[in-house]
């Protein structure tokens, strides 16, 4: 974690939650939360729950919950820190310093230095297109049919014919040699001193999630080489970990994000009303591009040229993205090559066709693969239908998996059953029979199915101390944080004794901060939010009670059963476990 708990302590008791949930949600009263549709999946009823005394939110539909440094984190797709950053920044705090040695301050400064001169040069570069020596620049421009609503969106700017224009516009602003040689935006030269790296060119910034000018593109006006140049990385810049025209994409994608080739086809699909697309910048797609798109969805179309190189650059991106979860299709534009031709020949009514026509990865790769073998030849073929079994093996859901054999076996004249025959003897050929494992697997079965009622009463229990911390001292001698032994149950238990301990209440808002990831900090939250009744004098209620901390503390000593030798301690626990049958809570 970059900053002290403290100071992320204080960042979450000054922003409201209620206030920054409003803001993105239309929340009304209901009790004493507030209650609105969930953003995070499609619901006509709202389950969507937002607590301003445990300052934290839950979904009652889907599961998502946190407190607002998660709320940010899911919808903005943030990480920790950066929401923690965003939202001290709307609370008016100063941000302590990261790192106190003389390199840390250095590196931190070189860094707002360099976004300030970015920022500088994409206004140099719109100004200038607007300018008379930027005619030819704004010609192209709205030669390749773009709007100038659409101009002003992207930024698009143009670098003057004269190299060494920009060079001096940013020495009169007072910047330094050393920092301008870190922007990557001038090169240096002992002949020739320096000079702009990018001239005679249309200009697209690249902006980070934050909409921070980070880099540049250009595309030269003329025959000159390369066509297009990009900056190369530095402090603000790593191309591997960044994605054109993602600063305009903004929660989680249902629908999907389209992966293009180039600046000018994300342009011109956002102009045509396809604001999910993106592209790589000047590099091959990375399986960090995965990562950060697994952010925002777990759908993804490849609309990449429908040339050779494209069709490798899918192929390429196709074992990445499965790899991180991602659920992939192929949109097929031919006869055109490229998103911008093909919006130029045909409409965005016939793209949203394409894209529903968008092959799946499995059936796109088989394609692919057909073309190297000879259909009409039988010991081609066979080699060929080896071939996808092998591939179908790539599905370790079995569902998923027969799904497929059975749409190939369609879709290529094969008898189903012939062709699911071929799979399970490459499978045994490749993975063995292994029965005594999949023995194993059966045997846990069980457990797990015990284990998950042992969570459930776990994660009943924290919900109700939260709810009523009168139950500490009503529970005080008979269950305790030692008795949670599953994780993160134990971990949450161990905060919320320690914080009675020491307050006399509970705060969940703050026991979902200590975990930094979206995913932990929905699963904390849901162990705050079982759907109960609460807890009353009746008599069923206290019967739930007493069921609930009998189930918990059985296992618990059945558990440290099994991991002690010590005779006396064992006689202990048997002690434990016969008062556990007479066990009665009461809450005269």
């Amino acid at each position: 974690m970059y900053y002290e708990e403290d100071f992320v302590e204080e960042v979450r008791r000054r922003n409201d939650i209620v206030d920054i949930i409003s803001s993105y949600v239309n929340l009304k009263r209901g009790g004493s939360n507030y209650v609105g549709l969930c953003p995070f999946h499609n619901e006509k009823t709202a389950s969507f729950s937002v607590s301003p005394g445990k300052q934290m939110y839950y979904c009652f539909g889907c599961g998502a919950g946190g407190n607002v440094f998660t709320f940010l984190m899911e919808y903005e797709n943030l990480t920790f820190v950066e929401a923690l950053e965003q939202l001290a920044e709307r609370a008016g705090m100063e941000l302590p310093a990261k790192g106190n040695s003389a390199e840390d301050r250095r590196r931190r400064d070189l860094r707002d230095a360099i976004l300030e001169v970015n920022k500088l040069a994409a206004n140099y570069y719109f100004s200038c297109l607007k300018s008379d020596r930027g005619k030819i620049g704004y010609d192209y421009l709205t030669g390749r049919e773009l709007k100038p609503e659409t101009i002003v969106r992207f930024g698009l700017g143009f670098a003057d014919k004269n190299s060494g224009e920009l060079y001096r516009y940013m020495k009169s602003k007072g910047y330094p040699d050393a920092v301008l040689k870190e922007t990557g935006l001038f090169t240096y030269d002992e002949k020739r001193g320096a000079y702009d790296k990018f001239w005679n060119r249309v200009m697209f910034p690249i902006l980070d999630r934050n909409n921070r000018v980070i880099a540049f593109g250009g595309r030269v006006m003329g025959d000159a080489k390369p066509k297009y140049l990009n900056s190369p990385e530095t402090l603000v810049f790593d191309k591997s970990r960044n994605l054109y025209g993602l600063n305009f994409v903004h929660g989680k994608q249902s629908d999907g994000i389209i992966i293009c080739e180039g600046y000018m086809d994300v342009i011109a699909l956002h102009q045509a009303g396809f604001t999910n697309a993106v592209a790589s910048l000047g590099t091959a797609f990375t399986s960090q591009h995965c990562s950060l798109l697994k952010r925002y969805t777990d759908l993804v179309y490849l609309c990449y040229d429908s040339d050779g190189a494209g069709v490798k650059a899918a192929m390429r991106a196709i074992p990445m993205l499965k790899e991180a979860g991602i659920r992939v299709k192929v949109i097929d534009m031919r006869p055109y090559k490229d998103p911008d031709e093909f919006m130029k020949g045909l409409s965005p009514e016939e793209f949203s066709e394409r894209i529903k026509q968008a092959k799946t990865s499995f059936f796109y790769e088989v394609d692919n693969i057909q073309k190297e073998y000879d259909m009409n030849d039988p010991e081609s073929k066979t080699r060929f239908m080896n071939e996808v079994a092998k591939k179908c093996l790539t599905f370790d859901n079995e569902i998923e998996r027969n799904n497929y054999i059975e749409a190939f076996a369609r879709e290529y004249g094969v008898r189903t059953e012939d062709f699911r025959k071929l799979t399970a003897y490459h499978s045994a050929r490749m993975v063995g029979i292994d029965y005594e494992k999949r023995r194993q697997e059966r045997s846990l079965n069980g457990p797990k199915k015990q284990e998950d009622g042992i969570a459930k009463s776990q994660g009943i229990f924290l919900t109700w101390l939260s709810n009523d911390p009168v139950l500490f001292e009503k529970t005080e001698g008979i269950i305790s944080e030692a008795d949670f032994v599953d994780e993160p149950y134990h971990q949450v238990a161990q905060m919320m004794y320690e914080q009675h301990r020491a307050t006399g209440k509970v705060e969940p808002a703050t026991i979902i901060s200590k975990f930094q990831s979206k995913e932990e900090q929905s699963l904390v939250a849901g162990l705050f939010n079982k759907e109960l009744k609460e807890i009353s004098k009746d008599t069923e209620q206290q019967k739930a009670l007493n069921e609930v901390v009998r189930s918990i503390k059985k296992y618990s000593l059945e558990y440290r059963s099994r991991h002690i030798t010590d005779m006396k301690e064992l006689q202990s626990l048997m002690e434990e476990k016969k008062k556990l049958q007479t066990l009665q809570i009461s809450f005269k």
